[in-house]
């Protein structure tokens, strides 16, 4: 039997029908001990403060509101888990690089985070989160080598593509496109979003929704 190869139409028609399903806030965890048990497929989100974390799952998953968001950099401050109609489920992280906390609070975040980077069986893939006005900082960097280490692997979502020009967007894709061929963890593929104006969204979608088990996406 041929094996079918899935067109781009069938991908972002995946993605639509996953991603119009329900999804719930179902656990926040702030310590190793009270993480949920690994069950179903999960897709990370990770990236400085104010990078778009929770905007862009609200606007992957159609809601306005499911995950917090805030005028304030570093307001989340645990890991965060929603059930996409028990098919896939989204992990917001905190975000780094900036928090009204004190040291070792925001350590003790970090150690969180990048352990549950490392170390969580189910977790399919991680969004690091790259604001396109300003491009890959040495935070950023410093989570991919840890992420290369681990072999886990990351995929570059720029965000925010409606603050900047066309060409300002593929100057940073390109920059970006040759500081990855140095991480053996980084996805090639790099995709623009703007929650606002929704570019790249159904993208975004299918891209995830081929990461679930086959079994669970119908």
């Amino acid at each position: 039997m041929a094996l079918h190869i899935q067109t781009k139409q069938e991908s972002a028609e995946l993605g639509k029908r996953l991603f119009a399903g329900e999804c719930t806030f179902f656990a926040g965890s702030n310590a190793l001990e009270n993480l949920p048990i690994e069950s179903l497929p999960e897709i990370a989100f990770a990236g400085r403060s104010n990078v778009g974390k929770s905007s862009l799952i609200n606007a992957l998953t159609r809601q306005s509101a499911l995950a917090r968001i805030s005028k304030t950099p570093g307001r989340t401050r645990q890991i965060n888990f929603f059930d996409l109609s028990n098919k896939l489920i989204l992990v917001d992280l905190p975000g780094y690089g900036y928090a009204k906390a004190s040291k070792s609070k925001i350590s003790g975040w970090t150690q969180l985070v990048h352990t549950y980077l490392k170390g969580r069986p189910t977790l399919h893939r991680i969004c690091l989160l790259i604001d396109a006005r300003h491009g890959i900082k040495p935070s950023d960097e410093t989570l991919m080598a840890t992420l290369d280490q681990a072999a886990v692997v990351y995929q570059i979502i720029l965000t925010k593509i409606d603050k900047v020009s066309h060409q300002e967007i593929e100057t940073k894709k390109n920059e970006i496109s040759l500081l990855l061929n140095l991480h053996p963890a980084g996805h090639p593929e790099i995709i623009e979003t703007s929650s606002r104006n929704f570019s790249g969204i159904p993208k975004l979608r299918a891209s995830l929704a081929a990461l679930a088990a086959p079994d669970q996406v119908s």
